[in-house]
């Protein structure tokens, strides 16, 4: 099969998928983070102090961890059509529900039973972009979905603070305005999900037969290679030595950079700004991480590199993290938060292109799953980390120095014990290169 057929149909999959995987995503991710922002007045309203509200935030993800494995084995067996239309609508509706919440109790409650309905969206989508792209496409494949984690955090940001200015219209808080209008567009695109996914390449009737036949035998081929050398079973994958490094790996990821996402607008509102400001100024950390999540999976692409390239990105993350907290309370914390954003979405290319190379079918459901569910736990612990050491110091410094020490053990992971073969992916870069 020539190149000119592989061109053709990985262009038609790039632009059917990928666009709407980046909007579903930002959607999540701006559901997820605009908690941050609602503390600049939800906070007082609700009776939250720093470490309160910290633990309270988190409480998402242990809902998260519980159903997370449970949640990608279903999509594997019903279709990633029908289970992400069905995990939109409930986050969609539960998140609007937030603006309900009268105390920290009900608070907890909510975040808890949104990371019960938003469990497995991520990994179910990084699942399903498995079954669509080879190898050689994926660094940069998750790199473009998960840009929208950033863009949702950039534009969410002015974009939250705004609604918020709704505040005492029709007696509401500015806060619960904002919960509710961001929660409707969710619902909707969890509906239109089930007019755009096609479950799998040989089902897609908006290629030709001859792109179908290509894509489907392609990644049959890639499957094929990776079972041929190291088949794990479902049950071994929870346990795979490499499974539990990814997931360590991740869990210092998400633990540092959670930990400043969630309790950057209070850091940078620390500068004297309005909340207004405070929302155009947080976008330019995640401008930054934008542009890092796409240099870094193209790169990681171009290099067929993983393991280097998320130790480095996992380094400068730290190094940002120690440099803000050297300067919080003055605006060269926002260089160092910026730098800290640049290493966190850096990583996101490389790493999630590890667990397919070892892993198929229903092993790989459960263990990309099981590495995000571990991973995630760290969204608890990075803001109880630094709300706990906020209230007990008066000084977000505490809480960044730790979080770079979560990062860094990631950085180690990497560089010590992320040596994993690509060799599938190397015989089929080799392949079509000569056809």
């Amino acid at each position: 099969m020539n190149r000119t057929l592989e061109r053709a149909t990985m262009r038609k999959v790039y632009l059917r998928l990928v666009p709407f995987a980046i909007l579903t995503y930002f959607l999540c991710y701006l559901d997820r983070i605009n908690v941050g922002f609602a503390a600049l007045t939800m906070n007082k309203d609700l009776g939250l102090d720093a470490s309160t509200f910290g633990m309270a935030a988190g409480a998402f993800f242990w809902g998260y961890f519980l159903f997370e494995v449970p949640s990608n084995l279903i999509l594997e067996k019903v279709g990633a059509r029908l289970w992400i239309a069905r995990i939109m609508v409930t986050w969609g509706l539960l998140a609007g529900a937030t603006a309900f919440c009268t105390g920290p109790w009900s608070f907890m409650t909510v975040r808890f039973l949104l990371g019960l309905a938003e469990a497995g969206f991520y990994p179910g989508i990084v699942l399903f972009l498995t079954y669509w792209f080879p190898d050689r496409h994926r660094a940069r494949v998750i790199a473009w979905f998960t840009l929208a984690l950033p863009l949702a955090a950039a534009f969410g940001a002015p974009l939250s603070t705004g609604i918020m200015e709704l505040n005492g219209l029709w007696g509401l808080a500015g806060w619960r305005w904002m919960y509710l209008a961001e929660a409707v567009p969710t619902v909707l695109l969890g509906f239109a999900v089930l007019f755009v996914i096609t479950d799998r390449p040989s089902e897609a009737r908006w290629l030709t037969d001859e792109e179908r036949s290509w894509l489907t035998a392609e990644m049959t081929e890639e499957r094929r290679q990776i079972e041929a050398r190291h088949k794990i079973s479902l049950l071994r994958s929870f346990w795979e030595p490499k499974v539990l490094l990814l997931s360590l790996n991740f869990f210092g990821i998400v633990t540092a950079s959670l930990g400043m996402l969630i309790f950057l607008p209070q850091i940078v509102k620390q500068l004297g700004l309005t909340n207004m400001q405070v929302g155009w100024v947080a976008m330019i950390p995640y401008l930054c991480g934008s542009l890092s999540m796409v240099c870094w999976g193209w790169f990681s692409d171009w290099t067929g590199e993983r393991r280097w390239n998320l130790f480095a990105a996992c380094v400068v993350a730290t190094i940002g993290l120690v440099f803000a907290g050297y300067f919080v309370g003055t605006w060269w914390s926002l260089l160092g938060m910026s730098l800290a954003a640049i290493g966190f979405y850096g990583t996101k290319g490389p790493f999630w292109t590890m667990p397919s190379t070892f892993l198929t079918g229903a092993a790989a459901a459960a263990s990309i799953a099981w590495i995000n569910s571990l991973g995630n736990l760290g969204g608890f612990f990075g803001p109880s980390v630094v709300g706990i050491a906020k209230d007990v110091t008066g000084s977000f410094a505490g809480g960044l120095y730790g979080l770079a020490v979560f990062s860094l053990v990631s950085a180690l992971v990497a560089a010590l014990a992320l040596d994993l073969p690509r060799r599938a992916a190397a015989r089929a870069a080799a392949r079509a290169a000569a056809e």
